[in-house]
């Protein structure tokens, strides 16, 4: 899996016009002065607020994933996938509204899904959610699911080497080195999205879901393998997905037409 090229990027799927939000999110100090009714309060309303913008603008895709090591305020990445930019830019302006609004760490890009190349034979996009049942209005306890491990790997070429040959950067070497970690380790998905409007330290964000440490282990060194992992910034951390049964249920069914 490489990096799109940091002027032209390789196309994203031909057959989806999606838009997806990448969002580094989490709970400012502030939240935890507030007193247990007021969290719940703000939370239900803010619960309310989000389903509402979910029907509205037909919300394809949502998942939540905590990190196993916080940095500073940012605590959770999500991936939150819509039809229409309008539903992006909604969503977003919804998710920083006050009062719950007031108490979190906010840094969103826009972003499209991709294909991981010459890694797995079967497409990068992930099985559709499927509602478990249930009132999503209800917010249940929410904790992490421990069956798996989540490598998010925020990458870029470094200067100059978009401009190589594919054989120069051993693409093709990379490739089959992540494709047997995994087979061997049992990688459970592999996702990819390309940004729109590229940062200066990443243009990418890889999600590999693995069953174990040790999987996930093997696999951030078959990224930083040499001589292809000297070409790239590479920015990895650890995640368990968050509370995925329930954040399933705000997702809308496909549309009959």
């Amino acid at each position: 899996m490489t990096p799109g090229d940091q002027n032209t990027g390789h196309p994203a799927d031909p057959g989806n016009d999606s838009v997806v939000v990448l969002f580094k999110g989490g709970r400012l100090p502030t939240w935890h002065r507030l007193s247990r009714k007021e969290q719940d309060a703000f939370s239900q309303e803010h619960v309310d607020l989000m389903l509402s913008v979910s029907r509205r603008y037909r919300l394809m895709h949502l998942e939540g994933f905590r990190l196993l090591g916080p940095q500073n305020n940012w605590q959770r990445f999500w991936v939150i996938e819509f039809p229409s930019l309008a539903g992006a830019e909604t969503w977003i302006r919804a998710e920083m509204a006050p009062p719950y609004g007031r108490y979190g760490y906010y840094e969103y890009h826009l972003a499209r899904r991709a294909y991981p190349d010459g890694v797995i034979d079967r497409s990068a996009r992930p099985p559709a959610q499927e509602s478990a049942g249930g009132d999503p209005h209800r917010i249940p306890s929410l904790k992490t699911d421990p069956s798996s491990l989540v490598v998010l790997t925020f990458r870029r070429w470094l200067p100059g080497a978009a401009e190589l040959s594919p054989e120069e950067r051993a693409e093709i070497r990379q490739a089959r080195t992540l494709r047997a970690v995994a087979q061997r380790h049992g990688l459970i998905r592999l996702e990819l999205f390309r940004l729109m409007a590229p940062k200066a330290d990443w243009h990418e964000v890889g999600l590999a879901e693995l069953p174990s440490f040790a999987a996930a282990e093997a696999w951030m060194e078959a990224e930083t393998a040499l001589p292809h992992g000297s070409l790239t910034l590479l920015t990895m951390h650890l995640a368990r997905k968050w509370a995925p049964a329930y954040f399933a249920q705000w997702v809308c069914p496909p549309s009959a037409d």
